[in-house]
């Protein structure tokens, strides 16, 4: 322990030959003084004489009692030097003073010399807190030697001080609660002209005022920082005590992992909590066993990413130990798990080298335990007075299904020797109880929260959330379901996407195909042979087929007939000469990729494709955050050739929702599209691509109620007949054609709009004259009707050309 100031005693000096002696020449010499007192008492026959001496020699024997078998810390220690004076014999064990001098088994310790002792075992930050201590006790003798001020309420000296020290006896680092006792001090002031407080009036301050300054853990800070030690003479003993509370500490710590946000099933805060837990019970290892329905998962804490887990029915744990301690609802202590062993769990953790086991059953708080008319809970969770346990508690030979038992898990302790655990490791256990079953309760909640709202919108989120909620807590499912919601449905479609594929496949098949019956020229160059003809006939034949049109199958069957009629070839064509060599070497060069084949055109292909997807894309998404600010609303977007998208906005949604955000969303959309048609058009421009972009909206004006179908990919079907109908149209109605001109009723570069009623057109009139005067569309309007679609008939179009931005 240093300070920058030199008379609070923080210079250290090694004691004297008075001095604290080793622990067994302490004993020895204890004992032989004992000794000494009886053959003394022997010499004095007067009765009083007599009682005196034996009244000593009693009180004697109780003070080496004390000295050898308290597991309390004393220590005498002057207050300048900070030397020992005295310490009894479990400070010295503890700390390592007043045993041997340095050594090979004893690195370090510097014999009876306390500070160097403890400079070399507390981190900094503990020496600092120590030393804060220390000008406490100063400051509070100078208010009374110096100021004849004690405040008679005030705590000021009561607060200990928590240490940590890694300790020669024992195989981890101890926690220890020290206090100074500073009564037997006095303090005098050198020269009493230097006064740090006089700005304060300490001596006109009254005892009241006083003790509101010193309930102000600033005022205290403040007051022991103007402290100028070097002005002060420190007289007396000062008494160091403490108590290790390691296991208390340990307890204490563990709680404070379990009760923070970050789930235990995590692989980083499983491993923070097993070491603690292996450092409190001594244990090689800990498992968690988490009951989530009729399954249970064991996890075995080989942590990685995730953590490792098996998983294993209730049934499969009827017979085990891990069962028996739910059952009857306490901690159980397994002696050795090798003549005790009846289920696979526990056959499993056996051929793992464990021996012995500690359960820990978690299990909520159960309203109207301890209730009037019922059992008490006993202090290891045993029911008394005769009593039967609730209903949801089942009698320990009775399986246990979760849907009527609140159990959460079990918490097991591991150790590779038998019998490792004893009842102080249970009592322990039963007060982790509370947090563990908080920990891995919360943690259930975050693993279905995980499956429930991946990838989910954030604006229907809340909903997932308050099911998996509601599930973790074993409350029945509830159909996620939002009612009267508005669709509003676009899409913006790459025109002849799938004629330009095909030419990409012919264009590729053609190369492959050429470059296949170069190698077959070559071979037969070199060697003519029937076979060989034959074979370049067949290409010839498959090279024209290729050049007058492509099948759908073309372009897995042709790659296919090229690798069992050509390809298969190949070894005998090398030895045909360097021409038929080279001729290989060239188409496997061209089939040198991810797919085996040649695939230049289908790349130009693809390329285009994800650039026009990307565009189209990062636009709508840009102008989604615009629109979520009219109103929370479930946006699925989905990207194929083209985009389209998918909204469902209403009260169910958003309570605040109201017919001016429903119109607001709808006209926002309709400037989103056009913004989609302007940047495909750019695209088109900037790489002369033939890919035109066609941009539809499909107006609707009726609600749909939306549920979730937790057995399909979809997060959202729509419900009922009359919402079928509108997936329906969804489908269809991009390849829908005008009823009278039977062309197409989408047009590159035009924004279409579908609908069924007059309200709607009324409505959507509107918002077409509104686009027409911020110029975004054409004021040329185009309408028609469409042909019926398959069991859908009565729908009409308009289209509008969409315009360039200027500027």
């Amino acid at each position: 322990m240093h300070t920058s100031e030199s008379t609070a005693g923080v210079s250290l000096e090694t004691p004297t030959a008075q001095s604290i002696q080793p622990p067994e020449k302490s004993s020895r010499n204890q004992l032989a003084g004992t000794q000494g007192l009886r053959k003394l008492a022997a010499r004095f026959p007067e009765v009083a004489e007599l009682q005196q001496l034996q009244a000593l020699v009693e009180h004697t024997d109780w003070l080496n009692y004390f000295q050898r078998c308290s597991r309390l810390l004393v220590a005498v220690i002057e207050p300048t030097t900070l030397v020992l004076r005295y310490a009894n014999d479990y400070f010295c064990r503890l700390v390592g003073v007043g045993g041997d001098r340095p050594s090979t088994e004893n690195p370090g310790f510097l014999g009876e010399d306390l500070g160097n002792v403890l400079n070399h075992l507390l981190t900094e930050a503990d020496n600092a807190a120590v030393q804060r201590l220390y000008r406490r006790h100063l400051l509070h003798l100078v208010l009374r030697d110096v100021y004849q001020v004690e405040p008679q309420d005030c705590r000021l000296l009561d607060e200990p001080v928590m240490l940590t020290l890694p300790s020669p006896v024992c195989t981890g680092p101890r926690h220890v609660e020290c206090w100074f006792r500073s009564e037997q001090l006095t303090i005098t002031r050198l020269n009493p002209e230097l006064d740090e407080f006089a700005d304060l009036g300490l001596p006109q301050m009254g005892v009241e005022q006083l003790e509101r300054q010193l309930a102000d853990p600033n005022q205290v800070r403040r007051l022991e920082q103007r402290l100028n030690l070097e002005n002060y003479q420190v007289e007396g003993w000062l008494l160091l005590e403490g108590v290790d509370v390691t296991d208390r500490e340990m307890m204490h710590r563990i709680t404070q992992l379990l009760i923070n946000q970050d789930s235990i099933l995590q692989a980083e805060k499983f491993r923070e909590v097993d070491g603690q837990l292996r450092s409190l019970f001594r244990a090689r290892n800990s498992v968690i066993l988490c009951i989530e329905g009729n399954q249970t998962r064991l996890f075995t804490g080989s942590v990685s990413e995730d953590l490792d887990h098996s998983t294993y029915s209730l049934d499969a744990l009827q017979n085990s130990h891990f069962l028996q301690a739910v059952q009857t609802n306490q901690v159980l202590a397994v002696p050795d798990l090798a003549q005790d062993c009846h289920s696979e769990p526990g056959q499993k953790l056996l051929a793992l080298g464990v021996r012995s086991l500690l359960l820990i059953p978690l299990v909520p708080q159960m309203p109207g335990r301890g209730a009037e008319g019922e059992g008490q809970v006993g202090e290891r969770g045993e029911w008394r007075d005769g009593e039967n346990p609730p209903s949801k508690i089942p009698h320990p030979k009775s399986k246990i299904s979760n849907s009527s038992y609140p159990v959460v898990g079990v918490v097991a302790l591991l150790s590779d020797r038998p019998h490792n655990f004893d009842a102080l490791d249970c009592r322990h256990a039963e007060q982790l109880i509370p947090a563990f079953t908080a920990a891995l309760t919360d943690a259930q909640r975050q693993l279905m929260q995980r499956r429930f709202i991946t990838n989910i919108h954030p604006a229907v989120e809340w909903r997932f959330l308050q099911e998996a909620e509601r599930r973790s807590l074993g409350l029945p499912p509830e159909p996620i379901v939002f009612t009267d919601v508005y669709p509003l449905y676009g899409i913006s479609d790459i025109r002849g996407s799938s004629d330009e594929r095909n030419r990409a496949i012919q264009a590729d098949l053609l190369e492959q195909f050429r470059l296949g019956l170069a190698v077959v020229d070559a071979a037969c160059a070199a060697q003519e042979v029937a076979l060989g003809q034959q074979l370049r006939l067949d290409l010839l034949e498959q090279i024209q087929r290729l050049q007058e049109s492509v099948t759908v199958d073309a372009e897995v069957s042709g790659i296919r007939y090229l690798r069992d009629n050509l390809e298969s070839y190949f070894d005998y064509f090398s030895s045909c000469g360097e021409a038929a060599v080279a001729a290989i070497n060239a188409y496997r060069s061209a089939c040198d990729n991810e797919h085996q084949c040649v695939y230049q055109a289908r790349t130009s292909y693809d390329e285009m494709i994800g650039k026009i997807n990307s565009l189209l894309r990062e636009t709508w998404e840009r102008w989604q955050v615009k629109m979520q600010q009219i109103t929370p609303h479930y946006c699925d977007l989905e990207s194929t050739d083209g985009i389209d998208h998918m909204i469902y906005a209403g009260k169910s949604i958003d309570p605040q929702f109201s017919t001016f955000q429903l119109r607001s969303l709808r006209y926002e959309q309709l400037r989103a599209v056009c913004e989609c048609a302007r940047a495909a058009m750019g695209l088109q421009e900037r790489y002369n691509t033939s890919m035109q972009v066609t941009h539809l909206v499909l107006v609707q004006d009726l609600t749909v109620d939306i549920f979730h179908d937790e057995t399909t990919e979809r997060l959202f079907d729509v419900r009922g007949t009359r919402d079928t109908r509108y997936e329906i149209v969804k489908k269809r109605i991009d390849k829908a054609i005008d009823e009278e001109t039977q062309t197409r009723i989408t047009q590159p570069g035009m924004l279409t709009l579908v609908y069924s009623t007059e309200e709607e057109w009324n409505e959507y009139q509107q918002y077409l004259r509104y686009l027409m005067r911020e110029g975004w569309v054409d004021r040329s309007v185009e309408r028609g009707s469409v042909q019926p679609l398959q069991g859908v008939n009565g729908l009409k179009y308009v289209r509008v050309r969409v315009l360039p931005a200027t500027g």
